[in-house]
This record gives C-alpha cells, sequence and structure tokens, in this order.
C-alpha cells in the first residue's frame, strides 16, 4: 500500500486532517495507495510557501529557471520505466502508451517551455520622432493550477511548466483519481534544485482543494482542464476576484469523412481517434459523420478495424484498449450505451463490459462500442461521455455534414478527412472549433495555441500563449 504525500515548501507532508481516500487500481479493480484527503488549511499552508518562495524565484534570470526546468526533465528521463509503470497503475491505460505518450510528453513539456520561454520578448513601436512605447512583462505571483486525470503527469506538466518559466510559484493539485506521477515529480524537483516553496503539490477532492484553491486571494490566475460544470463553478468564484483564468473543458468533437477522402488511412486514423486511451482524451473524435456514398463502404472498414482493438491487461503489449479510469466513470459510460438503445441506436459493435481473467478479473474494462442509428441531436450525440463510444452518421451535403458538426455546445477540436485541398480549407474556417485536423488526428506542434470555443472553454495554451498568460503585460510610452 502506497501513501501519497503533499509536497509542500520543498517537503512530503501528511494533511492536516490526517484522512486519505482510497486509490484504486483500476485494472484490477481494488485500492493500492492512499491519497490525502487534504482541505483548504493544507492550500493556505502551500500558499504561504509560494509568497514566500516568490521574490526570490522571480528574480533568478529567465536562464536560471529555464536550466532547472531541463534538470527537472532529465530527471524524469532517468526515472522513465517508473513514471511509465506508475502512470498505467494508476490511470488504466496500456503500459506501452504511457512509454510512447504520456511521459514522453511531460519531459516535453518542461524542455520546450524551458527553452521558449528565453525567447519571450516584449513589443517595441516607435510612435513618432520623439515617443515609443514597449512592453514589460513580469510573473503573476502564485498561480493555481488543477489538472485531470486522463493523461495525468502530460497535463500537469502542460501547466506547471510554462508557470514556473515565467517566475511565478505554483499550487497545483492534480486529480484524486491519478495523483500518483505528481507524486513522483516532487522529489525530482527536489533533486533538480528547484527552491523550497515555488512548486507546491495539494493531493485531495475538488469540492475541498480545488474549491479552496479556486477561492484563495493570494492566488491570482487558474489554470483548469476538466469538466465544463467544475468550469463554469471555477468562473463563478474567480471572476468576481478578477483572478486571470484559462479554462480547457469538455468537447464532443466531429470526424468528418468525405468521399474523396484517402480511405484506408481515414478508416485507421479514426479508428485511433475514437479509442485511444479508452476514448478518455477530451480530443477524441466520437461523433463520426460520413458522407452517404461510401457510407456502408466505411462502415464495413471501420469495424473491422475496431475489432484488432484488443481489449486487456494493460501490462501486456498486446492490449490496445486497458481499463475505464474508476468504477464511477465505468458506470457513466456503459449508462450511456444504455441511453443509446432507448434512443433507438443499434450497437454494431461492443456496448458491454468486459471481463477478464486473472489478475484483472476485477478491473474495469469495456469493450469499443460502435453505435449506428442515432439522430445527431440526441442525447448521445449532444453529451459529452469520454470513453471507448462512438456514433455514426450519414450525411449528403458539406453544409449538412458542418451543420451537424456545430450542433453540440461544445467547440473543442474536429477532425476533417478529403483530398480536395480548397474543401478542407473552407469546411475548417466554418467549424466552430479551437482546433481542426485535416486527414491527421492529434498531431501536436508545442508552439501552436492550444483551447476550445463555446463551453469547450475559456483561453488558450500551448506556445507562447502559455507564457503569456502567466505574466501581467505593463506598456511603458516614453517621450523624449
Amino acid at each position: 500500500m502506497q501513501r501519497i504525500l503533499n509536497f509542500i515548501n520543498g517537503e512530503y507532508v501528511e494533511p492536516i486532517s490526517r484522512n486519505y481516500l482510497d486509490g484504486y487500481n483500476p485494472a484490477i479493480g481494488e485500492v493500492y495507495s492512499e491519497v490525502p484527503d487534504s482541505d483548504e488549511r493544507d492550500v493556505e499552508m502551500a500558499v504561504n510557501a509560494a509568497k514566500e518562495a516568490f521574490p526570490a524565484w522571480s528574480k533568478r534570470t529567465q536562464e536560471q529557471r529555464s536550466d532547472i526546468l531541463i534538470l527537472i526533465a532529465k530527471g524524469i528521463e532517468a526515472r522513465m520505466e517508473d513514471f511509465v509503470a506508475a502512470e498505467t497503475n494508476d490511470q488504466g491505460k496500456p503500459l506501452w502508451l504511457s512509454r510512447v505518450m504520456d511521459i514522453p510528453r511531460a519531459v516535453s513539456n518542461l524542455k520546450f517551455y524551458a527553452t521558449t520561454a528565453m525567447n519571450v520578448n516584449g513589443e517595441f513601436h516607435k510612435t513618432d520622432e520623439n515617443t515609443f512605447n514597449y512592453t514589460l512583462r513580469t510573473p503573476i505571483g502564485v498561480v493555481g493550477c488543477i489538472s485531470p486525470w486522463n493523461l495525468p503527469l502530460y497535463l500537469f506538466t502542460w501547466k506547471i511548466a510554462p508557470a514556473l518559466a515565467m517566475g511565478n510559484c505554483v499550487v497545483a493539485k492534480p486529480s484524486e483519481i491519478t495523483p500518483m506521477t505528481a507524486f513522483m515529480l516532487g522529489q525530482i524537483c527536489k533533486e533538480a534544485g528547484l527552491p523550497v516553496g515555488v512548486l507546491n503539490i495539494i493531493h485531495g477532492l475538488g469540492p475541498k482543494v480545488g474549491s479552496a484553491i479556486t477561492a484563495n486571494p493570494e492566488i491570482k490566475a487558474i489554470s483548469f482542464t476538466g469538466g465544463t460544470k467544475t468550469g463554469a463553478e471555477i468562473s463563478r468564484v474567480a471572476a468576481p476576484m478578477f483572478k486571470k483564468m484559462s479554462l480547457e473543458l469538455g468537447g464532443k468533437n466531429p470526424n468528418i469523412i468525405f468521399d474523396d477522402c484517402s480511405f484506408e488511412k481515414t478508416v485507421k486514423t479514426s479508428v485511433a481517434a475514437a479509442f485511444t486511451n479508452q476514448g478518455e482524451i477530451c480530443l477524441c473524435g466520437s461523433r463520426i459523420f460520413i458522407q452517404d456514398t461510401i457510407y456502408n463502404k466505411f462502415k464495413t472498414a471501420f469495424l473491422l478495424e475496431v475489432q484488432k482493438r484488443t481489449v486487456g491487461d494493460p501490462l501486456e503489449e498486446s492490449s490496445k484498449l486497458g481499463a475505464i479510469v474508476s468504477k464511477p466513470h465505468f458506470d457513466k459510460i456503459l449508462s450511456y450505451i444504455q441511453l443509446a438503445k432507448d434512443e433507438g441506436g443499434k450497437i454494431l459493435l461492443g456496448g458491454h463490459a468486459v471481463n477478464l481473467e486473472g489478475r484483472c478479473k476485477n478491473g474495469w474494462f469495456i469493450a469499443p462500442t460502435v453505435i449506428e442509428g442515432l439522430p445527431f441531436d440526441c442525447r448521445v450525440n449532444q453529451e459529452e461521455i469520454f470513453g471507448p463510444v462512438v456514433t455514426l452518421v450519414s450525411f449528403s451535403s458539406e453544409e449538412e455534414a458542418i451543420f451537424m458538426a456545430n450542433s453540440t455546445p461544445f467547440g473543442l477540436a474536429a477532425t476533417v478527412f478529403t483530398d480536395n485541398v480548397s474543401k478542407a480549407h473552407r469546411v475548417a474556417a466554418k467549424i466552430e472549433s479551437g482546433i481542426v485536423w485535416i486527414n491527421c488526428w492529434l498531431e501536436r506542434d508545442l508552439r501552436t495555441p492550444f483551447g476550445g470555443v463555446k463551453q469547450s472553454g475559456v483561453g488558450r495554451e500551448g506556445g507562447f500563449e502559455a507564457l503569456k498568460f502567466f505574466t501581467e503585460e505593463k506598456n511603458v510610452c516614453l517621450k523624449f
């Protein structure tokens, strides 16, 4: 039984309450860790540590801060397999996926922001012969970073790296469902020489810890990734306090397939977009719109490809889908599959829990599920399921595809498959989404902005957008 501790002021400490939550390994359905049940007192302690550390950390040179972030990245690399195993045991994803995506991306986040922060420049404008304007960027102070359970270390570092690089001190909350790799990161930070109090990691429930971070007046900015309802609550509390907010929220992403696509590549990419990480990625393409002229052909090929996606023990290399992250989420996904049946949908594949033998006999597994026959505006096609469940819907015209794609309250990501370049650009421009992939999925350049529209969020992360978010900008006008 692994006992996780908070990381405050450079030390691992128990929660003030001395109470702990059960941490589950979803692949075996059993408790394997104890997670701090922290509250506002722990947050207050972390905030005080961050406030004390801020003056010295903010005054360090950009190069000095960047050097430490690089050392943290190298520290993770040196323990790569430990982090890979921890991520899989905590979240349920296949071990190979943690090895090729999650932990390498966490390393890349730290390296990217360490180096990119070296190139943040202010603007300079010559207004007339005697007047000049220039901008200064200064760190905000103490900031709050709240990350989700689906890509634990990947998204945790995506937030803390730019905040630290720009000279802020951080009070961070990983998901209480998947806290292990954030817990391990504290030791790496100590070994890398990160000054005490610069990064504080508080574990616990959202209504206790997340709410306390949001409401604390000393925390000047909030970066949050998670559900839309939680984002709305953060806005309700933080907006009247005039805090900066970056909210990356839910998605119900369309995958639009035209009959002039490169067919085989489109099928394989669509399967990956639907079921990678058990569909527990906010960018997954869960609504697949197929032009009616190739609907049956695509359906047949898609189902054959999905059948190759083996559900199994995450530790086995042959497993393409692992366990669902928690029992409540497992139950939620199954309830939506039942709702699809109630709404008149036809289950073409899957639609049930998977019962494995041996080590994983009590784990939470769901077969990749493909549904057709549902109207585009039913609940299953409008609400975020966040699991291995996709729907197939046919369309006849470009206009109809765009209309259905834009019909949800979300607007995070979309994918378009066509070999007609003019059509690709035309459709991409009309889709209400923060990201549009054309003939690919999950291709990420860390320099590009990331975020959504409508109920998928406020603000942008990634590249210089994240670095700018974690600073205050000041214009200086000088007249000779």
